[in-house]
């Protein structure tokens, strides 16, 4: 075991050459290198705004990034953060000695609410450059404001919430018309829902805020100096506009829900997270007199929303009495805490402070910190000076403080994208997993690390946790990435023997069965695995060998199925007689190599299983290989068992339609063998035409003469066209069978006369039936009486054959008498013939003086010319000049020929001392030659009318004009 760690070791070592160049900068063990090589910038990153204002800031609001300030005494000054070059400054237009107390500015950045100290309260919206005062909220000293963000609008805010120092709650709803810039009283109505009180009586409301829950519930939470409030209840749907006085009714005869904390500093604020735009809050941070009560907000409690509840003291730097918060802001995992100084932020996971920012005194006292809860900006102003905080990147880390609670699933989830830091928590979780003896879960962790292997694998070993060592080793082989063979190969073989080893502990253990059965199945699961199927097949021979070491072949057995490795399944049935179950795997795969090896021992015990198995095969089996097989079956097989191979072979040939000779003629073997009635069947379906036969004439033949079976051999003689030994061995079965071959050879009449006088012969001489001698004759028309007279014995007696010679006879006389009547018709034939050669010698026509050449229509008798019976009339070239182009190749030479000896003949004698008599002789020869040549010129030239005959028939397809002069011809008529 120790090496096989080792091996892995140092495989791993040799795949992470690239880490061990970086040895200078040191490797925990976690794999992964603890340093920063850049700075990271802080949560809270702050940002001085570029801004002098020209007088003290008074108030400073922000919301859907739209900022307003109270500058002085009577100035306003709104800036859209988009486009912070534009600002805008509003006269409030006050003459008294009033002072803003404080500025409310809804969740749109529509509407801004401007608090006097003189319990005045002065309206402004976006969309317009006038303050108007809202009359019917004088006198009241505004505290808080709880802003509509389900019914609001640019130009209407919806029923809101009012709470004064008085500890009156209000509800109100301020509109713009639309007729003119306000209407005459911009707040449409303004009435008391409800009264907040504590030990003492009325107390200022702090805070109000509404959010809506599930199923049309509204919850809405005040605060006072040590008092938090919850009103929960319905709206009628359709009645939302209604405002929330309803609400308030309900617990107009008793407290609503609440919490109270003793200590007090004079006021309280709340602060809220929401994760996105448009969604609930999802947290709140109550700023007061003990502490910070923290929690998360759960929308499906029935009476209140507030869940998960703690108390964070403050920082033991922070004295209430003297340095107490003036502000508080919420975010995912902290809030802020506004000091006169500086600005603490501390974590909501564990209560400690984070981030520290002092301010430096030049800029003042700090006097406000707000959120812009559209852009999750942090506004901090003194009353010369304005910062901004972005958050960045606030959950990194969060990861580590989830780790420290053991909440593992959430630190997980806060670093899941950073690698270096997943690996410290799974570790840490491992770890912990572990000293808990939970150490299934354990293994699970330390696979996905980076922790040392060996360092792990050890650690099960000692603990004598197998079970726990075989899950690290799978989830460790399931990480490994596919160019890590070795580790790959290492871990696998590994699990095998662990796996085998378990097996064999459970399997001697009765009460352990079921704990077996998961176990095996968790093994075949192992073998089967896609992941490990390549390395598995690669190293099979080493899995072969630990299966067969631990004598486990019902596995052995089951991974070669899954190697596909059927040969070996099927040898090890066979070896065991477990022939059926051989023969089902082949029937199962189908590999035509294993049917052909295996074949041969499967016949000997199952042969008519083994044959149906063949047949299911069809054409995917070569016979020709499965014919070993069969000869050694069928050379120690009964009759009976030979059945089978000839019910194969019959397959092969009649239903496969194998043309292979081998198959053809182990089959024509079998017949002549053991069915001989199928044998002459067999040949006959065969055919006769020697080109289209599949078996072995020659061996067919020797085999049928072999077993003596004569009635084959003549059907084979006969393909053969070996029709005298057809006709000999025919006469030694049936005299009938010979006749019907020496009736073969058709064009051959010598040899059937020939092959008639054998079967008259054997007639007459072996059977001595002169009856049946002389049915002879008259099955063939070749044998006249003469022919087989010869045969017969010397007393025999005329009477026997009186009739044939008679017959004969008669025969002869018809053929004399058609003989004579065939010569006079001949001879009629030959006078005719004589008759119309005359007359054709007499028969002439006329030509009129006037008469033109057909082709070039020139008068007729000026040249010689040609006269047919259809009446056309052609110069002799005229006719030359049409005829020749359309004649064939050989016709042209010689008509070339012929008119080159016609003007050889026609030059006149260049020798003057010859002899008369000679020049005589020779002018009759030339005379002679010359109209001979003039005759086969005309048969040539003039054999047809050019017009009438078949060269006008021939040339219909030609064009008019000729295709190479096509072009010359087109130019003439343009």
């Amino acid at each position: 075991m120790a090496s096989i760690l080792d091996e892995y070791e140092d495989s791993l070592y040799r795949s992470a050459s690239v880490q061990q160049s970086r040895a200078s900068v040191g490797i925990p063990h976690s794999g992964y290198v603890n340093a920063r090589l850049e700075k990271e910038t802080p949560i809270f990153n702050k940002q001085r705004i570029d801004f002098a204002p020209p007088e003290k800031i008074n108030s400073l609001v922000v919301s859907s990034n739209q900022l307003c300030m109270s500058l002085g005494k009577d100035t306003l000054l709104r800036i859209d953060l988009g486009k912070p070059d534009e600002p805008n400054q509003v006269e409030l237009g006050r003459k008294d000695e009033a002072k803003v107390y404080k500025m409310f500015l809804d969740h749109t950045g529509s509407h801004l609410l401007i608090a006097l100290n003189t319990s005045e309260c002065l309206y402004l919206n976006r969309s317009v450059q006038k303050v108007r005062a809202l009359s019917r909220w004088k006198g009241h000293l505004i505290e808080s404001v709880g802003w509509n963000k389900f019914l609001g609008s640019e130009t209407n805010t919806g029923p809101i919430l009012v709470g004064t120092a008085q500890g009156q709650i209000y509800e109100a709803e301020i509109s713009v018309s639309e007729g003119s810039l306000f209407s005459t009283n911009p707040d449409q109505y303004f009435r008391q829902v409800y009264t907040l009180e504590e030990e003492s009586g009325p107390a200022p409301v702090c805070c109000l805020e509404i959010e809506r829950g599930i199923e049309g519930k509204f919850f809405i939470i005040a605060t006072t100096q040590k008092r938090l409030f919850q009103f929960v209840g319905k709206v009628p749907e359709g009645t939302e506009q209604q405002g929330f006085s309803s609400i308030f009714a309900m617990h107009a005869d008793h407290l609503p829900s609440f919490r109270e904390f003793p200590a007090s500093f004079g006021f309280s604020e709340i602060a809220f997270y929401t994760p996105k735009l448009r969604s609930n809050p999802r947290s709140f941070a109550w700023m007061m007199g003990n502490g910070v009560l923290y929690g998360t907000l759960d929308y499906s409690r029935p009476d209140s929303i507030l869940s998960d509840e703690r108390v964070w003291v403050y920082p033991s730097d922070i004295d209430i009495t003297v340095n107490k918060p003036i502000s508080i802001v919420l975010t995912q995992f902290h809030f802020l805490l506004l000091l006169p100084d500086r600005v603490k932020a501390v974590c909501t996971l564990n209560g400690q402070v984070v981030f520290q920012d002092l301010f430096l005194e030049k800029f003042g006292l700090l006097t406000r910190m707000i959120k812009d809860p559209t852009v999750q900006q942090i506004w901090i102003h003194t009353e010369k000076v304005v910062f901004r905080y972005h958050v960045q990147r606030e959950s990194r880390d969060v990861w580590k403080m989830y780790m420290n609670m053991n909440k593992f699933d959430l630190a997980k989830e806060y670093c899941k994208d950073r690698p270096e830091c997943l690996d410290i928590v799974l570790a840490k979780e491992a770890e912990h997993c572990f000293q808990n003896k939970r150490y299934l879960d354990s293994a699970k962790c330390y696979a996905l690390t980076q922790n040392y292997f060996e360092e792990i694998a050890l650690k099960f070993i000692e603990a004598k946790q197998e079970e726990a060592l075989m899950e690290f080793l799978i989830k460790k082989l399931s990480n490994l990435k596919p160019s890590e063979k070795t580790q790959t190969t290492l871990l696998t073989t590994w699990l095998t023997e662990l796996y085998l080893n378990w097996l064999g502990i459970l399997e001697g253990d009765p009460s352990q069965r079921n704990l077996y059965l998961d176990t095996r199945e968790k093994f075949r699961t192992f073998l089967s695995s896609p992941k490990n199927k390549d390395c598995l097949f690669n190293n099979r021979a080493s899995i072969y060998e630990l299966l067969a070491s631990h004598g486990d072949t019902e596995h052995m057995v089951y991974f070669a199925v899954i190697m596909q490795d059927y040969e070996r399944v099927v040898a090890h049935h066979c070896q065991h007689d477990e022939y059926d179950e051989a023969l089902n795997v082949l029937s199962r795969h189908r590999d035509e190599k294993l049917f052909y090896k295996f074949s041969p021992v499967l016949i000997q015990h199952i042969p008519k299983k083994v044959v149906d198995a063949w047949i299911s095969m069809g054409s995917r089996l070569d016979a020709r290989n499965l014919i070993p097989a069969l000869v050694n079956y069928s050379q120690s097989a009964s009759t009976q068992q030979i059945n089978e191979a000839i019910r194969y072979m019959e397959f092969c040939v009649y239903q496969l339609e194998e043309t292979q000779q081998a198959i053809h003629n182990y089959l024509l073997s079998l017949y002549a063998l053991c069915r001989p009635d199928s044998l002459l069947s067999y040949l006959e379906q065969a055919g006769t035409n020697p080109n289209r036969i599949h078996y072995d004439l020659k061996y067919a033949l020797r085999l049928c003469a072999e077993h003596g079976h004569n009635h084959a051999c003549v059907h084979i003689y006969k393909v053969m066209e070996l029709y005298e030994e057809a006709v000999d061995l025919a006469l030694q079965v049936d005299v009938d069978l010979a006749k019907s071959c020496a009736d073969l050879p058709e064009d051959d009449e010598e040899l059937r006369k020939k092959l008639w006088l054998k079967i008259a012969r054997h007639v007459v001489q072996e059977e001595k039936d002169v009856k049946k001698a002389m049915a002879c004759l008259s099955s063939c028309a070749l044998l006249k009486i003469e022919d087989v007279l010869p045969f017969f014995p010397d007393f025999v007696t005329i009477d026997h054959f009186k009739e044939a010679i008679c017959n004969s006879l008669e025969d002869y006389n018809k053929h004399i008498e058609e003989l004579k009547r065939e010569m006079e018709e001949a001879t009629q034939s030959a006078k005719r013939i004589r008759e119309d050669i005359q007359e054709m010698r007499n028969k002439y026509g006329s030509v009129e003086p006037q008469e033109k050449c057909a082709a070039c229509d020139f008068p007729l008798l000026n040249r010689p010319f040609y006269l047919f019976l259809c009446g056309h009339m052609f110069h002799y070239d005229c006719l030359l000049q049409a005829v020749f182009p359309n004649l064939p190749a050989y016709k042209q030479a010689k008509l070339e020929d012929l008119q080159k000896k016609l003007a050889a003949t026609s030059q006149p004698s260049k020798s003057h001392h010859r002899p008369k008599d000679a020049d005589t002789v020779s002018l009759g020869k030339g005379q002679q030659s010359r109209e001979q040549i003039k005759a086969d010129i005309d048969d040539i030239v003039a054999a047809e009318c050019v017009y009438c005959g078949e060269l006008m028939i021939r040339s219909i397809d030609k064009p008019f004009i000729d295709p190479q002069k096509y072009e010359e011809e087109m130019q003439s008529w343009l």
